[in-house]
């Protein structure tokens, strides 16, 4: 069982060095995958020397280099272990968590959401920007999800909801479509209205085209909780930054990272949050 679980570490972390490819060879209004971008070899992003393969091990060769450029000495992106840690535990608590076999539809689907959560974290944070391509992705992910839960029954009063069955003090548990269409249109309408009355200032419209998806793989009252996390950790983020005034109230932060935090918490936390808030008042 540890090897297995090892075995699938690995492969994740290796996943998280493509991925971190993609991320930082990415430019805004390329296509994501396009060869300019997955191909070609690995090089040093300040001195541009060809990589050698034992100096693209994940995660051990940052290590071993003490993340530094074995050439040119120059410290290297903590973002390059960090996003293969989270890759390799995201194929091992996922299936976990769900209760699933590995290579079952559910898994495999939640695994790709969780992976294209890394790539839209990373790029929104780095360039300001949510590719279309990761949005239109979830989107279809989160359609497939809503079918394989319905063919499942797993939606209903009590169930189908990361909240549990505090869901069903909600309502909207006879359908799971219109459940979760009105979660794609509560979170893009909020967004709207934010964007319309801060004249774009306050958000962009990559935050506009992730909700939607967000609302399809969630459904309600769980985007509700997304919403609501995205702005206490965005919050908790900028207000250091405002206190070394290292960032002004005019300046730009992007929200998507924001977002995807909030929705991971909601995955794994969302029940253990608003069973705690509820606990503040006895109504559990």
């Amino acid at each position: 069982m540890v090897l297995n679980y090892i075995t699938l570490f690995l492969f994740g972390s290796a996943i998280g060095s493509f991925l971190n490819v993609v991320s930082l060879r990415y430019k805004p209004g390329k296509k994501l995958f396009d060869e300019n971008v997955i191909a070609g070899r690995s090089h040093c992003p300040h001195c541009r020397k060809i990589l050698s393969w034992y100096e693209l091990i994940p995660i051990v060769s940052f290590i071993i280099q003490k993340g530094k450029c074995r050439h040119c000495k120059k410290k290297l992106l903590w973002q390059y272990p960090l996003v293969e840690i989270l890759s390799g535990l995201i194929l091992i608590f996922t299936p976990l968590f769900l209760g699933a076999p590995l290579f079952s539809p559910k898994s495999i689907i939640w695994i790709l959401i969780f992976l294209i959560f890394i790539l839209i974290a990373v790029i929104d944070f780095r360039q300001y920007i949510i590719p279309d391509q990761l949005n239109v992705s979830l989107a279809i992910l989160g359609l497939f999800l809503i079918n394989i839960k319905e063919r499942m029954g797993d939606f209903g009063l009590f169930n189908g909801s990361f909240l549990r069955h505090y869901a069903a003090l909600f309502g909207l548990r006879e359908s799971i479509w219109l459940n979760h269409f009105f979660a794609v249109l509560l979170g893009m309408f909020f967004f709207g209205l934010i964007i319309f009355l801060s004249r774009g200032r306050a958000m962009g419209w990559g935050d506009f085209k992730l909700i939607g998806p967000l609302g399809f793989i969630f459904g309600w009252p769980d985007i509700l909780m997304i919403l609501i996390l995205s702005f206490i950790v965005g919050s908790i983020s900028v207000l250091p930054l405002l206190i070394k005034k290292e960032k002004t109230m005019k300046d730009a932060v992007p929200f998507g990272p924001f977002l995807i935090i909030a929705a991971v918490l909601t995955f794994f936390f969302g029940y253990q949050i608003i069973d705690g808030y509820f606990s503040l008042f006895n109504l559990q």
